[in-house]
């Protein structure tokens, strides 16, 4: 059984109450996503990291936001907000970027790194970035622990897009190790993706196994 962590968006504006677009109370969760990272690299598991990269001009940013499918300028390019908490570092990684890059090509750069993977984005949905299912192909995880932020959107694409594109997968989230905009929506969404073969489970079993 291989078993990689996937760790969504979990950037200084949106984990910090000083940064752009602040997941409320994310601070909190911190010192748990530390000790899944630092677990993770101890244990030689695989972490595949998603990170919003934005310019002036994408489809998710406007100056008068719905904040449902826009929000105001964050995590943009170049910027200290657009880069991973210190807690988060991963290891060695390799950045893929979204242009299209040939899926043999990418097996083997993917099959010849032994460090993490972080996946640029330009919107919510991390599958916009056409390099995640060769990606996922070449890693053949049986399944995926997935925390991060925001539960009700970056979280909620991921899962929903694992589901969909490969259900063969095994997806297990994290519920101390995440975060929603909008907390009401919450139970909702646990409830929809128990529905569809979602686990749950805590930090502290996952620490313990």
């Amino acid at each position: 059984m291989t078993k990689i962590f996937w760790d969504v968006d979990t950037q200084v504006d949106f984990m910090y109450a000083s940064g752009r677009l602040y997941v409320p109370d994310s601070e909190a969760i911190i010192p748990v996503l530390a000790r899944l990272t630092e677990y993770a690299h101890r244990n030689g598991i695989r972490i595949i990291a998603s990170a919003d990269d934005h310019e002036a001009g994408h489809r998710e940013l406007s100056g008068t936001p719905d904040w449902v499918t826009t929000f105001p300028d964050h995590c943009m390019r170049g910027t200290p907000g657009q880069a991973k908490i210190a807690e988060t570092r991963l290891r060695n990684p390799l950045v893929i970027e979204p242009e299209l890059v040939d899926p043999l090509t990418l097996a083997a750069r993917v099959g010849a790194h032994d460090g993490d993977i972080l996946f640029h984005k330009h919107w919510f949905d991390v599958f916009t970035n056409p390099n995640v299912l060769p990606v996922l192909d070449a890693l053949a995880p049986s399944e995926v622990v997935l925390y991060g932020v925001a539960l009700d959107v970056c979280d909620k694409y991921a899962i929903e897009g694992l589901r969909r594109h490969r259900p063969g997968i095994s997806v297990t989230l994290v519920t101390d190790a995440t975060r929603a905009i909008n907390p009401e929506a919450a139970p909702g969404l646990l409830a929809e993706w128990a529905a569809r073969g979602v686990r749950f489970v805590t930090s502290a079993s996952v620490l313990a196994a």
